[in-house]
């Protein structure tokens, strides 16, 4: 197991992360030229992986932590950012990535103006969100348990389809395709892992970072745990059988949300 690459082997074992990603590389074109934002990049798992689609990349995030986490994945072009205004010109990016990271803001709708002034004209913003609703049982279960927004760095529990088309219009988006993910069986391996790794291994001292706690956040706390997570290894391959039940509730939506979005105005 390769303690350099730590959030490479999370991701292996992810399987949340993994049927997120796989429909990212899936749909992202991205043309040789493009200029790309990654906003909000965090540890650089997802990152690293969709770089490798092409392109000119800047990845950016309020945490330094993150960013220097996630360096020796990413390796340049790694900027921290504030929680205001984004420090780029107007209309540079062919397109930005705002993967899990609208519901970590107090103002969602400063950030996609933002979004929208930096985005070249019909520029593509690709969002990911969590989605809650009132049929969202597993959404019910998690305060239940002891989790609070806060430990995931959440200022909001997520948004209803009807809520993020209604700010990405607001704000000059054509939303151009949408999808769930995770559904129930899924979601459910997610909560109970969060839950446990919060409960047993997030120190209190911990530094309180933007996306929250809710794995290893860097190889020192990765290299802590490696012993618990090779045994979590060993029975992943049950938890994956498990989450191939979601195929039997085709007529259920996920729990994440993803978009496509056409910049449609100034």
């Amino acid at each position: 197991m390769s303690i350099r690459f730590w959030q490479v082997e999370i991701l292996k074992k992810s399987i949340k992360k993994k049927e997120k990603l796989k429909i990212l590389e899936n749909n992202l074109k991205i043309a040789p030229q493009s200029l790309v934002l990654d906003l909000g990049c965090a540890q650089g798992i997802l990152s690293f992986f969709l770089r490798k689609k092409g392109g000119f990349w800047v990845s950016v995030d309020q945490d330094f932590l993150n960013l220097k986490t996630s360096k020796n994945l990413l390796e340049k072009n790694l900027i921290q950012i504030g929680p205001g205004s984004l420090p780029f010109q107007n209309r540079v990016f062919n397109l930005v990535l705002c993967l899990d990271y609208l519901e970590h803001l107090e103002d969602d709708l400063f950030c996609l103006k933002e979004i929208n002034r930096v985005l070249k004209e019909e520029g593509i913003l690709i969002l990911a969100t969590p989605r809650r609703g009132k049929k969202m049982l597993l959404n019910r279960v998690r305060p239940l348990l002891g989790l609070k927004i806060e430990n995931y760095g959440h200022k909001k529990e997520g948004y209803t389809l009807k809520e993020l088309e209604e700010k990405l219009r607001n704000t000059h988006f054509s939303i151009e395709k949408k999808t769930t993910f995770a559904r129930f069986f899924s979601e459910a391996i997610e909560l109970v892992l969060n839950f446990f790794y919060i409960k047993l291994f997030s120190k209190p001292e911990a530094p309180t970072l933007r996306d929250g706690h809710i794995r290893p956040s860097s190889k020192e706390e990765f290299a802590s745990v490696e012993k618990v997570f090779r045994l979590y290894s060993f029975v992943y391959p049950l938890l994956w059988m498990i989450s191939r039940l979601d195929k039997l509730l085709f007529f259920q939506k996920g729990y994440g949300i993803l978009i496509w979005a056409r910049k449609s105005g100034p």
